[in-house]
């Protein structure tokens, strides 16, 4: 019996974005410390829930020490996920600037080098951020470039990135750059955030994701081989108790004449009791 588990998407941590897939480049603009509170927190709580490397690159005004607090009141354990090296939260000077200039190609290939590790160490992908205050005037068609450029790196890798731009420090033309270089762009009016898209890509998004869960489906149902999809259930230590079933194939159905009507939404303790007790390491 084969199990699989299709992760193609993945929780932004805020319901006005939802799940978004790998390779999505979103920007903020945002006026004060809270606004980014307000965004980056969830966004990085729901990155190391899902078990993905995140990377927050900071500047004022919420500096690394301010980010890591905020970060430390919804997510309580943050030090076991610095301890094991599932997050790092670092001044825009130890990434973007590092001898005192910025180097496009080496923050690209930085951005590369973290996802080849963080995947190697087993985790799902890089979720990233970088707020871009520190970026001077003389350096803003190098940044704006960077940007354009980073969302072919992006797309194709196993990435989330959300750029933060202070709305009160760029101008029209400015604000028409960054919003022409992300998918979508998150802004707040009055007391309220709402996400305009970049209505074409996310047509073609969408196109691509309906594309490959047709194929998905296709293959799952037409193929001889018994699979079931489940979400794995983990106590607090982290360890795997249980697993819920989720869909599985006609294959599946007639080898182990399990009836998905029966089992869907099930955990397999109750399906199949006893199974807890197996020698297998789960």
């Amino acid at each position: 019996m084969k199990y699989v588990e299709k992760d193609m998407l993945r929780r932004f941590g805020n319901d006005l974005v939802g799940v978004i897939p790998w390779g999505t480049h979103l920007c903020q603009f945002y006026e004060s410390k809270q606004d980014l509170i307000d965004i980056l927190v969830p966004y990085f709580a729901e990155g190391l829930r899902s078990n993905e490397f995140c990377m927050w690159v900071t500047s004022q005004p919420l500096e690394v020490k301010e980010a890591t607090e905020a970060l430390r009141e919804v997510v309580p354990d943050l030090g076991e996920y610095v301890r094991k090296g599932q997050i790092e939260i670092i001044s825009y000077n130890d990434w973007y600037l590092l001898g005192g200039k910025f180097d496009s190609s080496r923050v690209l290939q930085g951005w590369v080098e973290k996802e080849k590790v963080a995947l190697k160490r087993g985790f799902e992908g890089l979720r990233l951020t970088g707020n871009t205050l520190w970026v001077e005037r003389t350096l803003w068609k190098s940044f704006v470039d960077y940007e354009e450029v980073i969302n072919s790196v992006i797309g194709a890798h196993r990435m989330i990135a959300l750029c933060t731009y202070c709305l009160t420090s760029c101008s029209g033309t400015d604000v028409v750059d960054v919003v022409r270089n992300h998918v979508g762009t998150l802004i707040k009016q009055v007391d309220k955030w709402y996400l305009v898209e970049d209505a074409a890509r996310r047509k073609a998004v969408n196109s691509a994701l309906k594309l490959s869960e047709q194929k998905y489906s296709a293959l799952f149902e037409n193929m001889q081989d018994g699979f079931a999809y489940h979400k794995v259930l983990f106590d607090e230590a982290g360890r795997p108790v249980d697993y819920v079933f989720l869909e599985v194939n006609d294959a599946f159905e007639r080898l182990t004449g399990l009836k998905r009507e029966n089992i869907r939404g099930k955990r397999v303790t109750q399906v199949l009791p006893g199974i807890e007790k197996d020698p297998a390491n789960w």
